[in-house]
């Protein structure tokens, strides 16, 4: 009964022991100052978010979406990426059987010939069957923290995937529209290149009948090549962005992109939730890969705080061992010993570690502040390229309206000899800035959507098992 007495008192004094090393440890480890401010850019608190939509979902255009699932698949960057996930999963592993005991199994065989000098040669052969058990008591903590580093750099690999996805999921769609732009701005171009190709052979046919002079024929000559030279730009540009999404989807160049056939302001949605400081913490996994490695950090702290104090390590062998093999069994023997390893005199070596691990942890922890400061910072500033956007295609539209019934009606004037074709070729360059114009507002749109989506979290999502935890 005493000894059972004694035997729980002794486990109850290193429990006491074990937790107040724990928390000595990192007692120097100050949490991160966050202040939260109340909303997101000043806008009505919400509980959803457009991130909550999978990237499947919130894409409507099937082009979009094939050309985000081969992404996703083929991108090496995300290839790259799960491989690091699977690396730290296997040291992680290492870390959590660095606490059992470790069991080995030795047959030892020995021939010794003993010839020494004026004497018989002696042969000494020995066979034996020997089994030892390792067992390092983390009576410290040293492993458990050990542990906990592991799995806080494996959780942090995880998020720098989902991290990985989002970035390329936002990519693919901005080079997306982007190239849908230029495809029609290059309509635009081609079918305003038709209209100047009829004036000049009107004004060629006005300038030989004797109607006009020869500087306006000139002038529809140079107002046709005007146009003409934006196309060598365009198809180039076409062709970048085109090699652009075939390295994306971890293909060469010569690959064929399908595209719809244009962008449409009406695909845009009304209302644009984008929930609470809380929420947007927890949707982007950059964020949450930086406070995984701010727990990695304190961890390292608590492992160099429990190796400054004695480990005690048990070593147990057993087995048998004998000159023949008919006697193996006969002559057993048993070994036990205990490890005790203490620093004694290491010039403040383990002492200058510990704080410099503190140091670290300091820095990650800045590192964290400043990760959540610039994430806020990003999601302000996506939030008012979505309001300007806006606020331009409504202008451009105007625009547009204004500059084609300016068209339209220089051309009635001029065909009845009331203006100079001069005012013609202006209405018409008017007209193909406009229809540019209004082009690239609603490209601008879709990128401030595909930007807000991203800074908000969006798009690291797996289509078939929805949204990861």
């Amino acid at each position: 009964m005493r000894r059972a007495l004694r035997y729980l008192m002794s486990a109850v004094v290193s429990a006491v022991v074990v937790v107040w090393a724990g928390c000595s440890a990192v007692r120097e480890c100050k949490e991160p100052e966050l202040n939260l401010p109340e909303s997101i850019a000043g806008m009505d608190a919400d509980s959803m978010t457009i991130a909550d939509v999978g990237w499947w979902e919130f894409y409507g255009d099937a082009d979009l979406r094939y050309i985000i699932e081969r992404t996703l698949e083929h991108n090496k960057k995300v290839l790259a990426a799960a491989a690091r996930v699977e690396q730290l999963r296997e040291l992680y592993r290492i870390g959590k059987a660095n606490r059992l005991p470790n069991l080995n199994f030795v047959a030892p065989f020995n021939n010794e010939t003993n010839d020494y000098w004026q004497e018989s040669p002696l042969r000494d052969p020995e066979f034996g069957l020997k089994f030892s058990i390792r067992w390092e008591l983390d009576f410290w903590g040293n492993l458990r923290w050990a542990k906990r580093k592991a799995g806080a750099e494996y959780e942090a690999t995880i998020e720098d995937e989902r991290a990985v996805r989002m970035m390329l999921v936002a990519e693919a769609a901005s080079a997306y529209f982007r190239l849908v732009a230029l495809d029609n701005e290059l309509e635009i171009v081609r079918r305003t290149m038709n209209t100047r190709l009829e004036g000049v052979e009107m004004a060629r046919i006005r300038f030989e009948g004797g109607v006009t002079n020869e500087i306006v024929y000139r002038q529809a000559q140079m107002e046709y090549a005007m146009v003409a030279t934006r196309i060598p730009d365009l198809e180039y540009g076409i062709q970048v962005l085109e090699n652009a999404l075939a390295l994306l989807m971890g293909e060469y160049p010569d690959l064929e992109i399908s595209r719809s056939g244009g962008l449409q302001d009406d695909d845009l949605p009304e209302r644009l939730p984008v929930g609470v400081p809380s929420v947007l913490l927890q949707r982007r996994p950059d964020v949450r890969a930086s406070e995984q490695r701010l727990k990695a950090s304190m961890a390292a702290v608590g492992v160099a705080y429990a190796d400054r104090f004695p480990r005690m390590i048990i070593d147990l062998t057993g087995g048998v061992e004998d000159n023949g093999l008919r006697g193996l069994l006969r002559s057993p023997f048993s070994y036990i010993a205990e490890t005790l390893t203490a620093p004694i005199f290491g010039f403040g070596r383990k002492r200058a570690k510990y704080k410099a691990s503190i140091a670290a942890y300091d820095e990650a922890r800045f590192n964290y502040e400043q990760k959540v400061l610039e994430v806020f910072k990003e999601a302000d500033d996506a939030v008012a390229y979505c309001e300007s956007t806006r606020s331009a295609s409504a202008l451009r539209e105007r625009q547009l309206n204004a500059a084609r019934e300016y068209d339209r009606l220089t051309h009635s004037q001029f065909t009845a000899g009331s203006i100079r074709y001069l005012d013609v070729l202006d209405a018409q360059r008017r007209y193909l800035e406009a229809q540019i114009g209004m082009n690239n507002a609603i490209r601008d749109e879709h990128l401030a959507l595909v930007q807000l989506y991203k800074v908000l979290g969006g798009g690291w999502q797996i289509e078939d098992s929805g949204d990861e935890k």
